[in-house]
């Protein structure tokens, strides 16, 4: 796994090079589903600090076993109202916002425990009929909407653009969501701030590294092929 991550962190590096971004304003989440608590373990010994879990069963088993750990995690999958309660209990940030009847939920159970939820809002930028995510249009009136929320903080927007085994095809739609985002944060909408993109994973991270990524969601290439 160390060879794995060096050569990941040198990609990233080099990405953030070639369009003049500073190294700081990116941040690696190591996507952990399926990976059992003792590869997490390595990770953390190999200076990994950030997790990304799909699903909330899962993240919680791990999130008990290394309570112990300095570390934080992000909820990446498709989160049901129904597991909100347990997400806001565990997860530093939730990407995948993308209805105000899943923003209430979570809003109502941060508030059960004060806390001020951080979110993102997925938008689905290329409009496949079998993703989840907000439209572009949805997403603008969604972070208004989430706005006025007491216990939520909108921290900008996360996609999942479509599968091409060549990344300069996916560009495109990193560069839609970055020009999304600079639209929304030009109405200087009160209590939202919009200076997080998730966007980009181990096939295509370079690019969106480039088009503005300040999460880079990783698993392949640095936990290997899932088993």
């Amino acid at each position: 796994m160390k060879k794995r991550l060096e050569q990941v962190l040198k990609r990233i590096e080099a990405a953030a090079k070639t369009c003049g971004r500073s190294l700081d304003e990116i941040q690696l989440v190591a996507v952990s589903k399926t990976q059992p608590a003792a590869k997490i373990i390595e990770a953390i010994e190999n200076g990994l600090t950030l997790f990304g879990e799909n699903y909330v069963q899962e993240a919680r088993e791990k999130f008990n076993a290394l309570y112990a750990y300095p570390v934080t995690w992000h909820f990446i999958g498709h989160l049901q109202s129904n597991k909100a309660k347990y997400a806001v209990k565990m997860f530093d940030l939730i990407h995948t916002v993308d209805t105000i009847k899943l923003a209430l939920e979570i809003d109502k159970q941060a508030a059960k425990i004060d806390k001020l939820q951080k979110v993102l809002v997925q938008v689905n930028i290329a409009e496949e009929a079998a993703k989840s995510g907000a439209t572009a249009e949805e997403a603008r009136r969604l972070v208004r909407e989430m706005s006025q929320l007491k216990h939520i903080a909108v921290q900008g927007l996360m996609t999942m653009p479509p599968y091409f085994n060549n990344p300069e095809k996916v560009r495109p739609f990193f560069r839609a969501l970055r020009r999304l985002r600079d639209d929304i944060q030009k109405a200087e909408i009160p209590g939202v701030s919009m200076q997080a993109l998730s966007m980009g994973m181990t096939g295509d991270f370079e690019a969106a590294i480039q088009e503005g990524a300040t999460l880079v969601r990783i698993g392949t290439a640095i936990f290997g092929e899932r088993e």
